[in-house]
């Protein structure tokens, strides 16, 4: 376990120093280096902390359902289905908010109905909530 925490700082510490590098440098206009570089390291990142979770999450799982029941894995179903829902509620937001802003930058009259789309985003990280509840409560 030691050893993923490990790697996966020193790829977040070398995607953050390259990045600084490369902003420093004037040759770099265009950003293709560090659009590369940020895809490299989200990539391994990602495939990374899928690693994590494949490896070492079914043993964490067997250790909380000691007495014999899958309550480990309804524990785990319940954090992914709520983290995967607020991930996704996150980039909705932002891609809809920035679009809304830019909207109401323009028109200062249809703030209420950008407003209605951006709390449409949101209702994704309540949907998981919802889920992760009623996974709970069938433990």
């Amino acid at each position: 376990m030691y050893t993923i925490v490990a790697i996966a700082l020193f790829i977040v510490l070398m995607t953050i120093g390259c990045g600084v590098i490369l902003l420093k440098s004037k040759e770099n206009a265009d950003g293709g280096k560090i659009k590369k570089i940020l895809k490299f390291s989200l990539g391994s990142y990602i495939s990374l902390i899928a690693l994590f979770l494949f490896v070492l999450a079914p043993r964490v799982a067997f250790a909380a359902a000691s007495d014999g029941s899958a309550s480990g894995l309804g524990f785990i179903a319940a954090a992914v289905s709520t983290g995967l829902a607020t991930i996704g509620a996150g980039y909705a937001v932002g891609a809809v908010g920035s679009s809304a802003l830019g909207a109401v930058s323009e028109d200062p009259g249809i703030l209420g109905k950008t407003l209605i789309f951006v709390g449409l985003a949101e209702g994704i990280a309540i949907y998981g909530l919802i889920v992760s509840i009623m996974i709970l409560g069938r433990i």
